[in-house]
């Protein structure tokens, strides 16, 4: 039985596949880096990992579904290829309500229920205003957040059961990441993404914060009791992934990830490319 194992992490601006992508550009359109929807020669949807702007007007199927993204154009498949002018790239929140958005779940229900019905535009990252923020506070973020500083992010995670195989340890090394700004850590279970009943993703952990040093530097640790549980009894409590999500709002939401989740104020930056952990098994 595997007891330990280790993954590199990879770029991404994507949490579920809808809305396309949790980053967008001045232009409104989405900033995609993960799995991209194509239309495939049958008629049907091809969906690679990829990079390309895609636009906001794009279709939006019922939760599970895809569609092919109206795609804006592509970007380089490697990313250090990028353009001058897409590395000078200033990216943005998304506005709410989210657009192409099929996921029902409110993220915060105690702190924020009525998340759904508020309207907001979207923000340069360095321009979103946090609450209560005045400047002779001292803000550390004041330049534009680029596409080209984004795609500079690397982690490594290793995982480690625990406990008697009751309990599995989670470390993160980060390089790369916006300097001197706050950064959360999310768990994606099955049941998180399962159309027949969705639930809200969690942390992994609480507190579940880590705050990059100003070289772009952090790491994390977390022990989950029974992160794994046996596939045939369990499959929809499994943690299938793990995402480090930029907080746009320099802030940390407790028990939920954000109040808007998926770009309105959390942004994925390093995810697995796809489910994970099938090696391990926990019990309770």
């Amino acid at each position: 039985m595997t007891t330990s194992a280790a993954y590199e992490l990879s770029v991404t601006t994507q949490g579920p596949a809808y809305p396309p992508s949790e980053v967008m550009n001045a232009d409104g359109d989405f900033v995609v880096i993960g799995r991209v929807n194509r239309a495939g020669p049958d008629g049907g949807v091809v969906t690679e990992w990829g990079n390309a702007l895609v636009s906001a007007a794009s279709p939006v199927p019922e939760l599970g579904g895809n569609a092919p993204y109206d795609i804006v154009r592509e970007l380089p498949a490697d990313l250090t290829q990028l353009s001058t002018s897409d590395r000078e790239m200033v990216l943005h929140t998304l506005p709410l309500p989210l657009p192409c958005n099929n996921y029902p779940e409110v993220f915060a229900p105690d702190q924020l229920p009525g998340a759904l019905e508020v309207t907001r535009p979207g923000y340069a990252f360095h321009e979103v205003p946090i609450p209560d923020l005045r400047a002779e506070d001292g803000p550390k973020l004041t330049e534009p957040i680029t596409l080209g500083q984004w795609v500079e992010a690397a982690g490594r995670l290793t995982v480690s059961l625990a406990d008697g195989g009751r309990a599995a340890d989670f470390h993160c090394e980060f390089t790369g990441l916006v300097p001197n700004s706050v950064y959360t850590v999310m768990s994606v279970r099955r049941r998180d993404l399962d159309p027949a009943g969705t639930t809200r993703p969690g942390p992994l952990g609480i507190p579940n914060v880590l705050v990059a040093d100003p070289k772009g530097n952090g790491s994390y640790s977390a022990r989950i009791p029974n992160p794994f549980p046996d596939p045939e009894t369990g499959a929809r409590d499994r943690i299938m992934n793990i995402v480090l999500l930029w907080m746009s709002y320099q802030r940390n939401y407790g028990g939920a990830i954000g109040h808007f989740g998926l770009g309105g104020d959390v942004h994925a930056q390093l995810r697995l490319k796809g489910p994970s952990f099938g090696e391990f098994v926990t019990h309770a």
